[in-house]
């Protein structure tokens, strides 16, 4: 782990209070979730926002060193986490969005987290829906298969579509200025061909009975991991003994974690979260 990481374990245990864990997606960084840390602190929570293996700390470095991203997979990040949870004295609640809510539905279903928010999450294994949006919004990677092993970013016009459809284009500016950056193209690879593999590393286990509660959230106008995808994925964890609840946020994007209306998702994960833990 990094020292940052390290630190923030290290300071969660020495509170005392009930850690949450906030896992990043593609095109961002885990500074993307500073605003939910302090919230969820304020509420008496202790916030850790875990990297991605080898994640620049800033934007300006992560654009400036893009192949730091390259051949970056959803096992490797999955088991990352996963360790960063291990040194912690007790069960932490998850939140991810997008790649992140994937992940945490595969922290949830390793039986590791006390209760989970997966927001827009990317599909795993058994989600069948492919909506022509997810497909047009994965197209700046998925078109060329030596991408795989490559880091992509996303030029504005790309941003504006797969994130920011539902703003002004001013605030879709501002948006992809201040935290998009370059991303593995690998996950968007696992995703899209986990139905054809069995050995997949996109897979949860749903079905786990100490997989603990969970929430799905989707944006009303996401394009790239559009309602369809997230109630699929609804309909598969709705079989585990646990709660299962899936909310849609109205007029929202991709981007609902991180635009000007982020403290209503926030609000909505966190008062989750309070029944549980």
């Amino acid at each position: 782990m990094t020292q940052r990481e390290t630190r923030q374990v290290d300071e969660a245990n020495a509170s005392g209070s009930v850690p949450v864990v906030f896992i990043h997606g593609l095109w961002l960084l885990p500074s993307s979730w500073e605003r939910w840390a302090r919230l969820f602190e304020e509420a008496g929570y202790a916030a850790l926002t875990p990297s991605w293996p080898d994640d620049p700390e800033t934007v300006e470095e992560a654009r400036a060193n893009p192949g730091a991203f390259a051949n970056k997979t959803v096992g490797q990040v999955v088991d990352h986490v996963a360790e960063l949870i291990g040194g912690l004295s007790r069960k932490p609640a998850v939140v991810g969005h997008s790649f992140g809510g994937l992940l945490t539905q595969m922290i949830a279903g390793r039986g590791l987290s006390a209760a989970s928010v997966a927001i827009d999450p990317a599909p795993f294994r058994g989600v069948l829906p492919l909506p022509i949006s997810s497909l047009r919004s994965a197209m700046p990677v998925l078109r060329n298969p030596a991408n795989r092993g490559r880091a992509v970013a996303l030029t504005f016009d790309q941003f504006r579509y797969g994130w920011a459809n539902a703003l002004e284009e001013a605030e879709a500016r501002q948006l992809h200025e201040t935290f998009s950056v370059p991303a593995s193209g690998a996950p968007l690879f696992q995703a899209a061909t986990a139905n054809l593999s069995p050995w997949t590393e996109a897979k949860v286990d749903s079905k786990n009975p100490e997989r603990g509660p969970l929430l799905l959230v989707s944006g009303e106008k996401d394009h790239t991991v559009p309602r369809a995808i997230s109630n699929a994925s609804f309909k598969k964890q709705r079989r585990n003994p646990n709660v299962t609840e899936f909310v849609e946020i109205p007029n929202r994007g991709h981007a609902l974690t991180i635009d000007s209306g982020w403290r209503e998702v926030a609000d909505t994960a966190l008062a989750f979260v309070k029944r549980f833990v």
